[in-house]
């Protein structure tokens, strides 16, 4: 997901000899320049979908550099706006930091200097637009519980729409996590059965003591006829959870009702028909010998497979940007920016635990529990390292001082207008440590 290409950079300057000194020292950098000599051109160049970073001098005529940031920020809160001043404008940049500036250099500023802060804007702002893109890939998904656009999913899909509407039994395959019983859901819920029962029988936790009672029930004289499952699932779908980890006698019963459709209450005189879908899953495909062969002949008219979320890597982003939406609608929380070493996390991570593992990053995620991935034993690169460290050094010293910024910033030993610097370059959020948005 990491995009190398050059990220464009607006330098905005009236003074012709600065303007080209700084767009060759930066394009000698690698970067896409596009050069303004005044500040009401380049707003006119510039939209809320710009990928890039503005550099821009502040004392320009007609419109100033602090002007054009104001227009800018009006358009696109998160574009980054360097400022470059002359001592005489550092309180007016320092200002502007408060309200969104990026960062702001003080004439003569060192070239290297310039390119530190313009990579990193530019590595926030193509953070920003790969976040933009995950959500409108949410916006504009395929409006269905099966998510992503992989080959593979694109035919299960293709398979559930296909099979609904018909009477086939079916057998559900595929690892821990990966959705198996949404897959039977999605049928039923498509099927002429939707308004009927789907009935659930998690076969691991049936005893063959109960085996008889659980699936046909009873009818005891002197007792309250007891309804079994089969029964309950009468013109619906039966779910039979975890197939593979069933015992002999619920296989056998199993096997008897596949053959001739009828529930046999302990205690009734005459066998009873009902009409049922039954769907059965299990957890890997090597499982499959753990089956009765009598069983999987009949459950098995038709196989789906499921495949891992190792096998389908580009579903991921998409499926995980779903769940932290949903997550955060859940807690009731804003829906939080995905950082650049979650969005690594997410392709390099084999997610053993698929749909499910994925799930419980994006609720942590939501709820602030986990500001980085587990690493699976890899370090993070040293600069993202150390941006965790400041971050929650800053973070502390706000709560240590009940939101009080000046003692805060007494605290840490950073000149003020460093400190917001850092607050605006490491995405931390004052408000909320202050509690003000409730």
């Amino acid at each position: 997901m990491t995009d190398m290409a050059p990220r464009p950079i607006a330098l905005v300057d009236d003074d012709d000899d600065l303007r080209a000194a700084m767009a060759q020292t930066l394009m000698l950098a690698g970067h896409d320049v596009r050069a303004f000599a005044r500040a009401a051109d380049a707003l006119a160049a510039i939209d809320a979908d710009f990928p890039g970073v503005v550099v821009s001098d502040v004392r320009m005529p007609h419109m100033s550099g602090i002007d054009l940031f104001r227009a800018l920020n009006a358009r696109d809160a998160e574009l980054p706006v360097i400022l470059v001043t002359g001592h005489g404008d550092v309180p007016m940049a320092v200002d502007a930091l408060k309200t969104g500036a990026w960062d702001f250099l003080t004439k003569p500023f060192d070239p290297d200097a310039l390119l530190a802060s313009v990579a990193r804007a530019s590595e926030n702002r193509l953070l920003v637009i790969e976040n933009r893109r995950l959500r409108a890939m949410v916006d504009t998904a395929v409006p269905s519980p099966l998510i992503g656009h992989s080959p593979a999913i694109e035919r299960l899909r293709d398979m559930v729409a296909t099979l609904a509407d018909t009477n086939i039994d079916i057998l559900v395959d595929g690892e821990t996590g990966t959705g198996k019983e949404l897959v039977a859901r999605m049928i039923h819920q498509r099927s002429r059965r939707a308004s009927a029962q789907f009935v659930s029988i998690a076969c691991a936790a049936v005893p063959d003591a109960i085996a008889e009672t659980s699936l046909h029930g009873e009818s005891l004289a002197g007792r309250a006829p007891l309804e079994g499952r089969l029964a309950r699932a009468h013109q619906g779908t039966l779910f039979l959870d975890d197939v593979d980890q069933s015992g002999p006698a619920l296989q056998a019963h199993l096997i008897q009702f596949l053959e001739d459709r009828l529930v046999r209450p302990v205690g009734a005189r005459e066998p009873q028909p009902v009409d049922l879908r039954v769907i059965g899953c299990m957890t890997q495909q090597g499982q499959v010998a753990a089956i009765q062969p009598a069983l999987l002949y009949r459950l098995a008219a038709v196989r789906l497979h499921i495949p891992p979320l190792r096998e389908r890597r580009e579903d991921i982003p998409l499926i995980f940007a779903h769940l932290l939406d949903a997550a955060a609608r859940r807690f009731r929380r804003a829906v939080p920016p995905v950082s650049r070493a979650v969005l690594a996390h997410l392709l390099d991570h084999d997610w053993p635990g698929n749909v499910h593992e994925l799930g419980r990053l994006a609720e942590r995620l939501a709820l602030g529990l986990e500001q980085e991935p587990a690493t699976d034993g890899a370090t993070l690169p040293l600069d993202a390292r150390m941006d965790a460290f400041e971050r929650m050094a800053i973070i502390e010293a706000i709560q240590a001082t009940g939101g009080d910024m000046g003692q805060a910033i007494e605290r840490l030993g950073l000149a003020r207008k460093t400190f917001y610097y850092r607050v605006r370059r490491l995405g931390i959020d004052l408000r909320k440590l202050r509690g003000l948005d409730g």
